[in-house]
């Protein structure tokens, strides 16, 4: 589950499935490399659910609606089909604190989908179908298995880290490049194909950072205060 992958000009949040469950190491053809991308026992892709690829550019972002130039929280509420612990995972919901108010999530706002403002297996149906992609979350299990693996228990880990493959192209420019930034999909944030380059990041942002505070799990509703 990464529930949190995002810069100051992008963002997004995606759950990936196995079908493996618990602690599990794969080998070979079963890592899902190269061109067995599918073929892995865990969807690579995941569905994601990004503001500005899903139509909202205006957003979240520098001086945008969430303004990632100031402190906020970033909230998910994991929501069950009988709002238990123990029903099936339906969605994933996400909303915003910054300055006082909360902002609930944008609304997809591409012609062809519905205004979805949450990660459903509704919504990542529409969306795989939308930008023509493979729909490997679905046929791996889709929430109820993303569910059955977070009541297996989950580390939450905290990275900041560049990317040596695509240049996290995927998280804030167009991707794949070799697609019209017209397509539904492609378009994922405003950076540049140009930029992300391991090299420049290291060389002129050095000491780039970050904090994470305030860290807190619990019952929805519960985790943050006005």
């Amino acid at each position: 589950m990464d529930i949190w992958e995002a810069n100051s000009m992008a963002a997004a949040y995606t759950p990936h499935v196995c079908t493996v469950q618990g602690q599990y190491r794969c080998n070979g053809t079963e890592c899902g490399d190269g061109s067995n991308r599918y073929g892995g026992v865990c969807d690579k892709d995941g569905c994601d659910f990004n503001s500005y690829r899903m139509g909202n550019q205006s957003f979240l972002g520098q001086n945008k609606i969430v303004d990632t130039t100031k402190v906020f929280t970033v909230v998910t509420q994991f929501i069950t089909s009988d709002n238990t612990d123990s029903g099936d995972l339906v969605a994933i919901r996400r909303h915003y604190v910054q300055n006082g108010q909360v902002i609930p999530n944008s609304a997809t706002t591409l012609s062809g989908m519905d205004p979805y403002d949450s990660v459903t297996d509704q919504f990542c149906n529409a969306q795989k179908t939308l930008f023509g992609d493979k729909n490997d979350f679905e046929k791996k299990g889709g929430l109820k298995t993303m569910g059955q693996a977070l009541d297996n228990g989950m580390v939450l880990v905290m990275s900041l880290w560049d990317d040596h493959t695509a240049y996290m192209l995927w998280l804030d420019s167009e991707y794949p490049t070799t697609a019209p930034p017209s397509q539904p999909g492609i378009s994922r944030g405003p950076c540049a194909t140009s930029s992300g380059r391991p090299s420049d990041v290291e060389s002129k942002y050095p000491n780039s950072n970050v904090i994470f505070s305030n860290v807190r799990t619990g019952t929805i509703g519960s985790t943050f205060k006005l």
